[in-house]
């Protein structure tokens, strides 16, 4: 077999390109930009277009919408503060989110919001960083009382699910609801990443952006990722499409000037809402397989990332965990064999298909994935503009992350 200087195969990296290259020719997709490396040696594709009716190429510095692949990196914020002293994992978290202080729970998750029962113990910043602090986007009761009021008190938009109000305003709305179940006992999607970054901002008096910058894009040189995509880069950021799920028409869902991501949002969303590249992101995930270390200056301590790149949940949170997956089209179709959840994040746990058991990393729903594999040294990103209201673009990251473990050659 013909050998790269990268530990892939010439074959494989070429049988690469073609996957990629032919979802984009199937026109189900305009565009995407890979990178895949393993060790010191990087290689990258663009394929297509920005826009779906052509015009400019994409590029390796194009800029897309991370959507829920925001979570695993910025989880690394509240890291940041547990390694400081500033934070501890089985705090209560009232003293800075007195929001969430004395909770009142659901008898039944799907129940009416007045059939409660107080909460057994206080939140945790543990209950925050693993999604079990008691309340989440379930995709299986969206009809739900609960489902309804984060949409009727204006906690999510419904357009992309992120929060539209400024953040005491959003805690406050957040404060008016009871949680769903109690802290710790279950797994729920997304809220608890939101809730961090409120909390990061409010322990380090700045905010969640700053913080993040300060702490960890400037010292990773991320200099393209942030909350929004400042004029002078704008001609980088594609629009975001959804595709009509009958007839696959391509639907503008995000435009790039005058677009949600073309201006500073009232709210940083921590489990959704960062803009990025391909080799920012590459960064980042690379200093997690040097265990926190950037050449020689140290991003996050070693136990960290160990914290936060395996599994954290218990057996029974893991059940819910699973069943969530299953009804979720984007994971059914691409990544949806893990098996685990650290802080941010999947953990494969199990071999369920291609990827082996410590590959960490997720995917979004803006049509993104992005893991790291520490037993063969190996980050891949797949980035498309185009949501998972189809199942194309699952169907490109189920495909990539198929050709790229085949192309590994040691």
């Amino acid at each position: 077999m013909e050998k790269s200087n990268s530990g892939f195969s010439e074959a494989g990296l070429r049988r690469l390109r073609e996957v990629l290259a032919r979802h984009v020719e199937s026109k189900r997709i305009p565009g995407l930009v890979a990178l895949v490396s393993r060790g010191e040696e990087t290689h990258v594709e663009a394929i297509g277009t920005m826009r779906r009716d052509g015009g400019a190429p994409m590029r390796r510095d194009t800029i897309f919408r991370m959507a829920s692949t925001t979570k695993p990196v910025a989880v690394a914020a509240a890291m940041v503060l547990l390694d400081e002293c500033r934070l501890r994992l089985d705090d209560p978290i009232d003293r800075w989110l007195p929001e969430l202080a004395d909770r009142r729970v659901l008898k039944r998750a799907d129940g009416p919001l007045e059939d409660t029962v107080p909460a057994r113990r206080p939140i945790t910043l543990r209950d925050l960083l693993t999604s079990t602090f008691g309340l989440g986007l379930d995709t299986t009761a969206m009809g739900s009382p609960m489902m309804s009021a984060f949409f009727e008190q204006g906690v999510y938009g419904t357009e992309w699910m992120l929060p539209a109000p400024e953040p005491d305003e959003w805690m406050r709305r957040l404060g008016t609801l009871p949680l769903m179940y109690q802290p710790g006992e279950r797994w729920l999607y997304n809220v608890g990443d939101d809730v961090l970054g409120v909390l990061v901002a409010r322990v380090a008096g700045q905010s969640f952006e700053t913080f993040l910058r300060e702490r960890i894009f400037d010292p990773l040189g991320m200099k393209d990722t942030g909350f929004h995509v400042p004029a002078d880069k704008i001609d980088r950021l594609p629009p975001l499409y959804a595709p009509d799920p009958q007839t696959g028409e391509f639907i503008v869902a995000d435009e790039v000037e005058g677009g949600h991501h073309s201006r500073p949002p009232a709210f940083q969303s921590g489990g959704g809402g960062l803009d990025s590249t391909v080799d920012d992101y590459h960064a980042y995930f690379r200093m997690l397989l040097n265990h926190g270390m950037h050449g020689t200056q140290r991003i996050l301590s070693r136990p960290s990332v160990e914290l936060m790149t395996t599994n954290r949940l218990t057996p029974e949170q893991l059940a819910a965990r699973e069943a969530w997956a299953r009804n979720v089209v984007h994971l059914s179709h691409g990544q949806g064999q893990h098996g685990g959840w650290g802080f941010g994040m999947a953990v494969r746990t199990y071999r369920g298909d291609f990827a082996p058991i410590g590959q960490f990393g997720w995917d979004g729903g803006a049509g993104t994935t992005t893991y790291a594999d520490p037993s063969n040294q190996l980050v891949g990103i797949l980035l498309t503009q185009t949501g998972m209201s189809t199942p194309d673009s699952a169907r490109a990251i189920h495909d990539f992350w198929t050709t790229l473990y085949q192309a590994i050659d040691d």
